[in-house]
């Protein structure tokens, strides 16, 4: 190890993945807002929150976890110009309250790392 690699790593930091629990806040913040995909909620995080990541295992299972529980519907859509269709994701209209409630959970959970560095 030398200090390079210390000034390195400090202005380059290795991404965060989110577990399923964050998971879960963050892709209800994001379905608040509207529908959404899969692909589209991995690259929104990157984009929005560059030291964020998320998994494809994560994800699925994420998602899979929300339409189970009826937090989230989803549904195929053919999107133009792409070869298959698409796993829509929105949310289930008598879970949006609860929906605000964990994606603002999201919100300070993202306020707090922020103010932590």
């Amino acid at each position: 190890m030398t200090f390079e690699d210390t000034y390195q790593f400090v202005q380059d930091p290795p991404p965060n993945y989110l577990n399923k629990e964050l998971a879960v806040c963050y892709v209800l913040s994001v379905l608040i807002e509207g529908e959404s995909y899969g692909t589209h909620l991995i690259q929104q995080l990157e984009h929005e929150y560059p030291t964020y990541r998320l998994s494809d295992t994560v994800l699925y299972s994420v998602l899979k976890f929300l339409e189970e529980a009826g937090a989230i519907t989803g549904y195929w859509k053919k999107v133009e110009g792409r070869g298959r269709p698409r796993r829509m994701y929105q949310i289930s209209g008598d879970w949006r309250d609860k929906a605000r409630e964990l994606a603002g959970f999201w919100r300070r959970y993202i306020t707090q790392e922020k103010q932590a560095i």
